[in-house]
């Protein structure tokens, strides 16, 4: 079976600018190049120890060489063959440059001893990739991502430096150029873009829609949706504070402490304590009650006070005797009728 071989390095740059190599000197190696680029491939160790050797595209020869001279190379203004590295490096690649070569060794008596092939393909490098976001009806983020030119492209994504997982995917996946976004996704998107011989990223810092999820009843109606926040009509009720209190009751040997937080609760609202049943009502109409009571109760207090004040006093007064009429109605009393 063939073996599949290529080692690939890659500087980017502009398309001019990209330089590859690849190892070829095992059978069945696929090699890549850059479309205008340059390519390097390490044919044999030393051709210098060569008697013959030949390289061919297909059936036509690119060149002919023994040990450390080449005899003919149809390729030779835009090639440069290294014997004693047996490296040959192909400038301006071109899409016509694609196909696949054969390497044939002979011995001195002109016999074949090897014969390998390898496999050139040329890409045009990936360039100029672009980002661009689209909120949609009920707040998910359409996000696509493209390139121009660039052979065989392929895409993935990250957020905030992790691959996307389907918690934060709509539609899509992370091999598509164009995903869909659930609502509540935000953060750095960044999209990748690369084949064989380049790869290009783009990052966006992308937030939500301005859309939050409702979660409540209305008019005994449940809702349960994503809404805009800056339309949102549903589920506003008027909210009560409820301050924070401790309440504590001791059953037998145990103490249960009831520590809530302040409590938003909406008009009518029923709350159950563990003490027992507790009712909160927030209706205007009883605490108008309520308060009615207090002064009713308040003036009644004030009353009963003055009342109270006056009988005191009487009573002071009645009890106060002069005391010239104490010594009469004394004498009175001790003289003979």
């Amino acid at each position: 079976m063939e073996a599949v071989f290529g080692v690939l390095l890659m500087l980017l740059g502009v398309s001019h600018g990209v330089k590859t190599y690849c190892d070829g000197r095992q059978d069945g190696a696929q090699c890549y190049g850059a479309l205008g680029g340059a390519v390097v491939l390490h044919l044999m160790n030393d051709a210098s120890e060569i008697p013959r050797y030949q390289w061919k595209k297909g059936t036509s020869l690119i060149f002919n060489g023994r040990k450390n001279s080449i005899v003919t190379n149809y390729i030779g203004r835009r090639s440069v063959f290294i014997p004693s590295n047996g490296t040959l490096k192909i400038n301006n690649l071109r899409r016509t440059d694609s196909d696949e070569y054969i390497l044939t060794l002979f011995n001195s008596n002109g016999q074949e001893t090897e014969s390998r092939t390898l496999k050139l393909s040329v890409e045009a490098p990936v360039s100029s990739v672009q980002l661009v976001s689209e909120c949609l009806s009920q707040g998910q983020m359409n996000v696509s991502c493209s390139s121009e030119g660039g052979d065989s492209p392929q895409y993935s994504w990250t957020l905030d430096g992790h691959i996307l997982t389907d918690t934060e995917l709509l539609s899509g996946s992370n091999e598509t150029n164009i995903i869909t976004l659930k609502q509540h996704v935000s953060g750095r998107l960044v999209c990748s873009v690369r084949n064989h011989i380049s790869s290009v990223s783009k990052e966006k810092n992308i937030s939500n829609c301005g859309f939050i999820f409702i979660n409540c009843t209305s008019d005994g109606t449940h809702i349960s949706q994503w809404v805009f926040k800056e339309n949102n009509s549903l589920c506003i009720e008027p909210a009560t504070t409820v301050p924070t209190t401790v309440t504590q009751r001791t059953v037998g040997k145990e103490t249960d402490s009831v520590n809530p937080s302040t409590i938003n609760t909406s008009s009518n609202q029923t709350v159950s304590p563990s003490t027992g049943d507790l009712y909160y009502n927030s209706s205007p109409l009883l605490i108008c009650g309520l308060r009615a009571l207090v002064v009713i109760l308040l003036l009644m207090g004030i009353f009963l006070f003055f009342i109270w004040k006056k009988k005191k006093h009487e009573k002071a007064e009645g009890s106060a005797v002069n005391p010239e009429n104490a010594v009469l109605m004394l004498e009175m009393r001790s003289s003979p009728s």
